[in-house]
């Protein structure tokens, strides 16, 4: 009674090689009769994915830390007071406002708090303290002031977060602009319906909410993007349940797919 084995097939120099001579020849592997196998155009179309994935993988993986980097960036110079601008409840409409008084301090003592900031992470030992009173009917050019304030000697800030960088932000533009010899008696602004004390120059409601999407969605688009590529390509426990996954459909039992599993696990029925 024989035995049937398997045996790993063995690989020679010359199954690399084509043979020029007539069946029945030979040759040695140097000679001019043999000539080198040309790689065929599925050799061709693989290795060129390899190396499409392998560069692709690259990039997807610096833009996935890039937006991680930039998501923490964002979150205290666009979430935070995107945030904050939202929940304090500005008006739509703009208001009357007239410059009750003016400050020009020195120090960071003085400085606790100020109308206009260039920066808005570093104090500043110079600051614009600028003070208003306010009328809650909408602004109309060329209207006569109130005869009764509805609120007076009220925090005046350049945007709800006090603070920016230039060119958007210059606050000794803005100090002339509102509190200079040659700035208007009245002028529109708008008041927090949640903080009774604030009141802003600069407000809209759709570039807030802009910013704050544009600074939620696309850098976590792509990370999530990223890491899916990287994932579907580089785990193998994806791939393997995504293969197993497709060979189980063309078997019609379950007990076909089990077996389907099992010799996937075999490690000893590899035979290349």
């Amino acid at each position: 009674m024989s035995t049937i084995s398997r045996s790993r097939p063995s690989l020679t120099p010359a199954t690399s090689e084509r043979s020029t001579l007539p069946m029945g020849g030979s040759a040695a592997p140097g000679s001019p009769e043999f000539k080198p196998l040309e790689p065929t155009r599925e050799q061709l179309l693989a290795h060129f994915f390899e190396r499409f994935k392998f560069y692709t993988s690259l990039c997807l993986g610096t833009a996935a830390i890039l937006a991680v980097f930039a998501f923490l960036f964002l979150i205290p110079f666009v979430v935070e007071p995107a945030v904050q601008t939202i929940l304090a409840e500005f008006v739509p409409e703009a208001g009357l406002c007239s410059v009750s008084e003016h400050v020009h301090a020195e120090t960071l003592t003085n400085c606790t708090w100020a109308s206009c900031r260039e920066g808005c992470t570093t104090a500043h030992t110079k600051c614009h303290k600028i003070r208003v009173n306010l009328s809650r009917r909408p602004f109309v050019e060329g209207a006569p002031p109130p005869i009764k304030w509805d609120e007076t000697h009220l925090k005046f800030l350049i945007n709800p977060e006090g603070c920016g960088y230039p060119p958007t932000v210059n606050c000794s533009v803005f100090a002339k602009e509102y509190a200079g010899p040659n700035a208007p008696k009245l002028f529109p602004c708008y008041y927090s319906l949640t903080r009774p004390d604030l009141v802003v120059a600069r407000y809209s409601w759709e570039e807030t909410v802009r910013g704050l999407i544009i600074a939620l969605v696309l850098p976590t688009s792509v990370f999530v993007f990223s890491l899916s590529v990287l994932a579907y390509w580089h785990c193998r426990c994806c791939d393997r349940a995504c293969n197993r996954r497709v060979h189980a459909e063309s078997f019609a039992s379950k007990e076909d797919s089990k077996l389907l599993c099992e010799l996937d696990d075999d490690p000893s029925d590899d035979v290349f």
